[in-house]
């Protein structure tokens, strides 16, 4: 819980700085980094990288033990860490792209990139994929490295999509359509099966304990605890159907959420999490783990219109999914304020109201938790990196190094 020890912390060693600032607090990063390796139960851990947005903060948990290899969000990026990490101590950084690409520009510089096409993985699901990067790279194509992803929501009507719970990703559901993908690739010349990867969005991105809502938090419990011993039997037959074809290098499944139930089915080699370093709101309902907010953002009061009410500069960050209350940012320091339902977050400003805002003074900070991992570095150029009670370095974030891979 917030209290006002901590809030005396942050405002103390962020005195010298104009808000809005964004910093990270090292010891709640590693400690949240120390719980993913203790749930990961000895499998490692693939950094996803979209839940971090910050070189700095991966390269840290990078050299952590526990943690190998990095998923990234587009081909792009993926490039660009390999291109900085090469002829480092990161050189041989495993880098899997998670979503498929249509990029064509991207994956010519992959392939004229040795390096980076050795160490980097595109996502694909149907064939269609294939003869993309056929058509983006002509005939005879250097071997680009390619893993499959299955599809692992759950559909309670005995496998029938009438009912789809979960993310809406890969149009490959069994472990025949697995097999299938992967004798596919297998006879395709220019490419090389490495892995399978699948997401179970319904476990890892649904807290199965939301605060005050006991019944829907039972459901939630019901629906996760029946999709996962489901997709234990279904994921084990695909893997089987899939290393048939192909010496997988890797099997990765899972998120922040799900490390524990994921962990039931041993063809999974690895794990991947990103969001349960930052500790987002998002992350809060979980009754297996609790992550420590890592990163915070501070925004200055810019007026006072009534006592009870403190206006703040900016603050309309909202996390993308469906729109709703639990996409805003949360008022987090001083304790006690909240959002006003007729306004919300604003981009040019945020009224927040509550008996801590009768104290407020114009030019205060007030310290905000934002909702989803890695978005926030996309409203900062750098965060303050916070080491006890101290500042004691400014980091850039993707955007800090003039990145976008939206």
């Amino acid at each position: 819980m917030p209290d006002e020890t901590h809030r005396m912390r942050l405002d103390a060693a962020t005195k010298h700085l104009d808000a809005p600032i964004a910093v990270v607090d090292l010891d709640a990063f590693d400690h949240n980094a120390a719980d993913l390796v203790r749930r990961a139960a000895g499998r490692p851990i693939r950094v996803a990288s979209k839940s971090v947005r910050c070189r700095f903060l991966l390269e840290r948990v990078l050299r952590k033990d526990g943690f190998a290899g990095v998923m990234a969000y587009s081909l792009a990026e993926a490039r660009w860490l390999a291109r900085e990490w090469a002829g480092t101590e990161l050189a041989e950084t495993d880098i899997l792209v998670a979503y498929p690409t249509t990029d064509h520009a991207a994956l010519r510089r992959l392939a004229d990139d040795p390096h980076a096409r050795t160490h980097v993985s595109i996502m694909v699901d149907s064939v269609a994929h294939l003869d993309l990067v056929d058509a983006a790279l002509g005939f005879g194509h250097a071997e680009i490295r390619v893993c499959l992803e299955l599809d692992v929501s759950w559909r309670p009507l005995y496998g029938l999509d009438l009912a789809h719970v979960g993310t809406r990703r890969s149009p490959v559901f069994t472990a025949s359509q697995a097999g299938a993908l992967a004798r596919a690739v297998v006879s395709r010349p220019g490419f090389r099966l490495v892995g399978l990867m699948g997401y179970e969005g319904q476990i890892a991105g649904l807290g199965d304990q939301p605060a005050g809502k006991p019944v829907t938090g039972a459901v939630l419990r019901w629906m996760q605890d029946r999709s996962a011993h489901e997709l234990a039997a279904r994921r084990s037959a695909a893997v089987a159907a899939v290393r048939a074809a192909a010496d997988l290098e890797f099997v990765n499944g899972g998120g922040t959420g799900s490390i524990e139930t994921t962990g039931w089915d041993e063809s999974v080699t690895e794990v991947a999490a990103g969001s349960g370093l930052i500790g987002p709101t998002l992350f809060d309902g979980y009754r297996r783990f609790a992550p420590v907010p890592a990163v915070l953002f501070a925004l200055p009061v810019v007026r006072k219109p009534r006592r009870g009410i403190a206006t703040l500069f900016g603050g309309g960050y909202i996390a993308s999914g469906p729109a709703g209350k639990d996409r805003l940012p949360s008022p987090y320091l001083p304790a006690g304020l909240k959002l006003l339902g007729v306004e919300g977050a604003g981009e040019v400003q945020t009224p927040v109201a509550g008996r801590a805002a009768r104290d407020l003074r114009v030019g205060d900070k007030v310290w905000l938790r934002h909702t989803k991992a890695g978005e926030l570095a996309e409203r900062f150029t750098e965060y303050h990196v916070l080491d006890d009670d101290e500042v004691v370095d400014v980091v850039a974030t993707y955007r800090g190094e003039g990145q976008c891979f939206g």
